[in-house]
């Protein structure tokens, strides 16, 4: 037999696991009988403990998926890791997906296919809108939604509003494909609660996005996905012809129950014209799926998007064109059915939450 795998765990237990998860939380790296722990303030520091940052062809970063699924990533080594007031990051150089950012032990995006991702969160609100000028980003503090955003010639302003300085600190440090982003000039960079900054905010915005985490079980955004804040807070900062959507979870075969569509029915209460579109994210193990919504119709047909693509968008789009669109919003026969008999509304006492905890579980 080979050498037993190291197996580094930061965060991403669910509460179904073994009593020791709040140790391995933390960052402990195993081999056999041994551990190494990390600091929590990145490779300079892991100098001093000898690890350096770099680890063998044994190490892997284990997320958990579900108290019976996980899913592992091998290494070449940790960059970052920290935690927040809000948050535990890490920020990891995987030899299958390069540069990846983890967020309270979850996937948020890989160097090699977050243009899947930002693409389908971005592109289609500000494709199907008829002039977008203004755009409103909750969370997305990496900067890939922004940068997709800016890629549209219409666009006068873009707000991104993280809650988490640290994460766009060391996003805007590490993430080298995104550092012209933090620096453009139609960039509004505000670091607060998304929920408070649109409330206090008296403009107005043509596409409200959510790049938001996950809602996890004391993660700190699960009640912006919540009807209340849709209906009074968000809804009232769209302009007319206004678009909100939102990345709405996992929505494969297995786990588009979830919340992906709880939070396509919650939506459905406050807007006239909902619409679900999802696609395969090999980073993230799955189909995601996202919900767009406004109060006008949001048909655009194939050969027009394609137009709009290549009248406002500066560079090259590498995933989404029309044709993908028009299939990516048709759901297979299991999920369009639990989407028409979805019943739960989100709420701030009656959330449902994907598997794992925050950082908030372990203080």
């Amino acid at each position: 037999m080979g050498e037993a795998p190291q197996l580094l765990y930061v965060n991403g237990f669910s509460k179904f696991c073994h009593v020791t998860q709040k140790n391995h939380a933390n960052g402990i790296l195993h081999n056999n009988n041994n551990h190494h722990e990390f600091s929590r303030f990145g490779p300079e520091n892991q100098q001093k403990n000898g690890s350096n940052g770099n680890y063998d062809s044994s190490s892997w970063y284990e997320e958990v998926i579900d108290d019976d699924l996980k899913w592992s990533f091998k290494l070449n080594r940790v960059l970052h890791k920290g935690v927040s007031k809000y948050q535990d990051i890490a920020l990891l150089d995987t030899k299958r997906f390069g540069k990846a950012l983890m967020i309270d032990g979850k996937m948020q995006s890989a160097e090699s296919d977050e243009f899947i991702y930002h693409e389908c969160l971005i592109h289609p609100s500000l494709l199907c809108h008829p002039n977008p000028k203004k755009v409103f980003i909750m969370g997305g503090g990496e900067g890939s939604a922004a940068r997709e955003a800016l890629k549209h010639k219409t666009i006068d302003k873009v707000v991104m509003c993280d809650i988490d300085q640290e994460v766009v600190d060391f996003c805007r440090k590490y993430l080298t494909v995104n550092r012209e982003t933090f620096y453009h000039r139609k960039l509004d960079l505000v670091i607060n609660d998304a929920k408070a900054e649109l409330e206090k905010r008296k403009e107005k915005y043509d596409v409200i996005v959510g790049d938001l985490a996950d809602p996890l079980e004391d993660g700190p955004c699960y009640q912006l996905y919540t009807k209340s804040f849709y209906e009074k807070i968000l809804k009232p900062k769209l302009n007319d012809h206004g678009i909100f959507v939102t990345q709405a979870g996992p929505a494969g075969i297995f786990t588009h129950k979830e919340v992906f569509t709880s939070i396509y029915n919650t939506i459905k209460q406050v807007f006239n014209y909902v619409m679900v579109y999802s696609t395969h994210v090999p980073s993230f193990a799955d189909t995601w799926g996202w919900v767009m919504a406004s109060d006008e119709p949001l048909s655009i047909g194939a050969e027009e998007m394609d137009k709009r693509i290549k009248a406002r968008i500066d560079g090259e789009l590498l995933y989404l064109n029309g044709a993908w669109f028009q299939s990516a919003a048709t759901m297979n026969k299991t999920v369009s059915q639990s989407l028409k008999n979805e019943t739960h509304v989100y709420t701030e006492e009656n959330a449902r939450f994907i598997p794992g905890h925050g950082v908030a579980y372990r203080l």
